[in-house]
């Protein structure tokens, strides 16, 4: 017997609003057993990123291969990776455990929900070179689609044109996230090598509670991945997950700004293969 298991390489939130933080709790709420890699040490709140510590990259690649070498994750996520030695260390060890692991999950964590950088602006041409052909998946929102297909988004045509140059750095399944548009309908869009798939619809939430909603959504997916579901139903799932999280904390205070989810409004026991 074994526990469904996944691993989340990304920074540490000292608030727990998001990060390896909320990575660990949406892994641990949907049943599945979270390893980790951290990647950085931030200085952060509910209001904002003060600093930021990146941990030595042979570090960051030793924690991956511990994992890898005994535990041997179902599913891996990356969330955030600073500088370049970190990415192209976590690149290194990916690759040397290729075919050990079902999925990558790829969340290009870029700027904070608070409006900090979080990767350094010389990285971003190793992370495209290096990581995202590693990837199952790829969870940008619309800012971050921007910044990698290298243009504006403004509607649905520029959605499908920035899935197609994103494809082309070599990652299968891209989700783009809507959630940076107005309106009270919010959609996010499945493509598969540029073409689209089908998209998922969602009602805007009125709460400042949403620290860390892109990382509980990527790990979401990664566990659902590592419970063997398919892409479609794995996300499909991440999304009702999220937004039952949104709305149990929703009026919840934590912090002074933007408050975390609520991880843990139905949990579940850890599941066993």
């Amino acid at each position: 017997m074994k526990y469904y298991t996944a691993m989340t390489i990304a920074g540490s939130d000292s608030c727990g609003g998001a990060g390896v933080q909320a990575d660990i709790k949406t892994m641990s709420a949907l049943g599945v057993y979270a390893a980790s890699a951290i990647t950085a040490i931030t200085v952060q709140n509910t209001l904002g990123v003060y600093a930021i510590q990146d941990i030595n990259p042979e570090i960051v690649k030793g924690q991956i291969e511990a994992v890898m070498e005994d535990i041997h994750p179902d599913a891996i996520k990356v969330g955030m990776v600073n500088d370049r030695a970190t990415i192209q260390a976590i690149a290194e060890a990916l690759k040397r455990y290729q075919g050990k692991y079902q999925h990558l999950i790829i969340d290009p964590v870029m700027v904070s929900t608070s409006g900090c950088r979080l990767m350094q602006e010389d990285a971003l041409s190793i992370f495209i070179q290096e990581l995202l052909p590693l990837a199952t998946l790829l969870t940008p929102n619309i800012p971050e689609a921007e910044i990698l297909a290298g243009m504006k988004i403004q509607n649905k045509e520029d959605i499908q044109n920035a899935a197609l140059a994103i494809s082309k750095l070599g990652c299968k399944y891209i989700l783009i996230k809507g959630g940076h548009f107005q309106g009270a309908e919010k959609i996010d869009y499945l493509f598969e090598d540029g073409k689209p798939i089908t998209s998922y619809r969602g009602l805007s939430v009125n709460t400042r509670n949403t620290h860390g909603t892109g990382c509980t959504l990527s790990s979401a997916i990664t566990s659902y991945l590592a419970r063997e579901m398919d892409m479609n139903t794995a996300i499909a799932m991440a999304k009702t997950y999220l937004s039952g999280a949104i709305l149990a904390g929703k009026d919840v205070q934590i912090g002074k700004g933007h408050g975390p989810v609520n991880h843990f409004y139905e949990p579940k026991a850890l599941f066993i293969k």
